[in-house]
């Protein structure tokens, strides 16, 4: 459990959270808002807002390594063109068990960013049609733009694709595919950060006017059921289609970021998501997450999420090569890890939810 200690301007907060809410649902006075206020702001601001601005960041570097190639490309421009997408999609896939707010409802962003599977035909076809290619000309297909638009074009399908096999076209195509990732990251992090449409404010003033959340406890259900969200998703969706969407055998063609290779590390990546909101912390700024609440009144519930997470996390890693390999030579560590990741949502939402409801 992390130790805090709160300051005479906490504690004021608490006093006006609990006079001026107008939910009845918060009429009472509750003992632990300071706690509450500071683990919403701390993970709104810090975890939330913090990832979003790394993911722009990092799709701005993208963006310029791109622009930066004439054809023909040099494998050179290729390699640093393939870190620049793997750092970027590492904060995204960090961010996917916070798909709330305006990634999901007010800007609708989550598809034109991460929308699986490509299209190859619709790319193919605007490939062909000598139209200029734009930012703006991408984004009436969701499925032709976005990360793996992105990823098929640098790695190919077998995933070994050439710099000197990337015409002068296909140049023109990523060009607008990372402007257009670009300004989404943007969108999502303007919405969010409190200096512009300040997202964060709603869960951050959460019981009080102005805020979607009626109360606290339902910000922190929004936040749980994001946690659970994910776990469900990779459990469910990202591991059970490639491994058993063949009548019970292997699907690699459901792999998502499979022409990277890049899968086992976005599924990790996920849960660390989970671990980032519950411990409060992200890229070395440790806050007030889940477990400061949790860990109040619940010490082994708290230690049973730490430990699950953990144990999902160690169990994709474990797995042996690639995933596209491991879901026919190494099924069984496959299946430990979904395995580990259904232990994990399963005490997400049998436990951890019904807490929740009692704060």
């Amino acid at each position: 459990m992390k130790k805090r200690i709160f300051s005479l301007a906490l504690v004021a907060v608490s006093f006006a959270f609990v006079n001026c809410s107008d939910n009845d649902e918060n009429s009472y006075v509750n003992t632990n808002a300071v706690l509450y206020t500071e683990v919403l702001t701390n993970v709104s601001n810090n975890v939330i807002v913090a990832t979003y601005n790394e993911l722009n960041a990092k799709a701005t570097d993208l963006k310029s390594a791109i622009n930066a190639v004439n054809y023909p490309m040099t494998e050179t421009q290729l390699t640093a063109i393939k870190l620049a997408w793997q750092a970027t999609r590492s904060p995204w896939e960090q961010s996917e068990s916070f798909l709330y707010g305006p990634v999901g409802i007010e800007e609708v962003v989550d598809p034109a960013i991460d929308s699986w599977p490509v299209d190859v035909a619709a790319i193919e076809v605007i490939k062909a049609n000598g139209a200029p290619i734009t930012a703006a000309s991408l984004a009436t297909n969701d499925d032709a733009r976005g990360f793996h638009t992105i990823e098929y074009f640098i790695w190919g399908i077998g995933g070994n694709k050439a710099a000197a096999a990337i015409t002068a076209r296909e140049i023109e195509f990523l060009k607008a595919a990372a402007t257009d990732l670009q300004d989404n990251t943007q969108k999502l992090y303007d919405a969010w950060e409190p200096e512009s449409d300040n997202y964060a404010a709603n869960f951050i003033q959460a019981g009080r006017t102005g805020s979607v959340y009626p109360s606290q406890k339902s910000a922190f259900d929004e936040i749980v059921q994001g946690l659970a969200g994910i776990a469900t998703e990779v459990a469910t969706g990202k591991i059970e289609e490639p491994l058993n969407g063949n009548a019970g055998g292997p699907k690699p063609e459901a792999e998502e970021s499979r022409f990277s290779n890049n899968s086992k590390l976005d599924f990790a990546n996920n849960i660390r998501s989970i671990q980032n909101v519950y411990m409060g912390d992200f890229n070395g700024t440790n806050g007030a997450g889940l477990t400061n609440i949790v860990a109040l009144t619940n010490p082994t519930l708290d230690t049973n999420v730490k430990a699950k997470i953990a144990e999902a996390i160690a169990a994709i890693d474990a797995i042996p090569g690639t995933f596209t390999n491991a879901i026919v030579a190494n099924r069984a560590a496959v299946q430990n890890a979904q395995t580990k990741v259904n232990d994990l949502k399963t005490l997400l939402e049998s436990q951890l939810l019904p807490f929740i409801n009692t704060l």
